[in-house]
């Protein structure tokens, strides 16, 4: 039998996360200033899960174009990238190096959103770079916590060996 329950919640403020860095880039404005518009919109309201993706990729965007750029194959460029897949990579390394969340699950949730969302090669081409970007993150950070004790950002956090599923929705069922 199917299962045709929708998004979770957490995946509609990754699409949602991603609306606001795409727009932003296409205004070409700074992703805070439009994350505060939506916010003070409230239509419809911002999850504090997207907040908090919008303002981690915008903080450590150096770190995180550098990580993509480095995980590109052949003649591809950041800038050649779609903007969706651009921005899906972004929100997808974010998650790698900078939260618990499993580093196996952020590559399925941005290659689900690819595929929903962008090109028919999109899924594919965003699987491979961020198959190379997860790579980079496990030979560079083996051990390393993502924050210190006191809180402070530090070097990305070291993937779990079990993957960690996602916040229970509404009705108690993980999103993954």
């Amino acid at each position: 039998m199917a299962d045709h329950r929708g998004p979770g919640t957490r995946t509609k403020a990754r699409k949602r996360a991603l609306d606001i860095l795409f727009e932003s880039e296409l205004r070409d404005r700074d992703p805070l200033e439009t994350l505060a518009e939506r916010v003070d919109d409230a239509e419809p309201p911002v999850r504090p899960f997207t907040a908090e993706i919008v303002e981690g990729v915008t903080a450590d965007l150096p770190l995180i174009d550098k990580t993509i750029t480095e995980s590109l194959a052949g003649e591809w460029t950041l800038a050649r990238m779609p903007r969706v897949d651009r921005n899906l990579a972004r929100v997808a390394v974010y998650e790698m190096f900078f939260t618990d969340l499993a580093p196996e699950i952020a590559v399925n949730e941005a290659v689900g959103l690819a595929r929903e969302l962008s090109t028919d090669s999109s899924p594919d081409f965003l699987n491979g770079v961020l198959g190379r970007a997860l790579r980079t993150l496990r030979e560079t950070y083996p051990a390393t916590p993502c924050t210190t004790d006191d809180g402070d950002r530090g070097a990305p956090a070291e993937p779990d060996a079990v993957g960690v599923p996602d916040e229970p929705d509404a009705d108690g069922v993980p999103d993954q």
